[in-house]
């Protein structure tokens, strides 16, 4: 089983398959005229109704804005904490 090339998609392309499936197209029909996974179809049509846009960040709760935010200050102190030993070893040699 050979691995398919990953395909980006315009946002526009993919308004047009929610129209699609919204105007009464089966997903089925939709998938197979367009040769598309289901999952990314199914995922575009749960973008669309929950903010209508596909961009992932516009889609997020949040608790996921806030898991993203505690991440890169966490990353941010850990980085400064490392720092600071580093200087700790630096001047205790002195």
């Amino acid at each position: 089983m050979t691995k398919r090339a990953r395909r980006i998609y315009t946002d526009e392309f993919k308004k047009q398959m929610v129209d699609l499936v919204k105007s009464g197209k089966t997903k089925a029909n939709v998938l197979r005229e367009y040769d598309l996974h289901p999952s990314a179809l199914n995922r575009w049509v749960s973008q669309s109704n929950n903010s209508g846009s596909f961009k992932e960040k516009d889609n997020r709760s949040n608790e996921e804005n806030e898991m993203l935010k505690l991440k890169k200050e966490l990353e941010y102190l850990k980085m400064e904490n490392d720092i600071l030993k580093q200087a700790a070893l630096i001047l205790g040699r002195k």
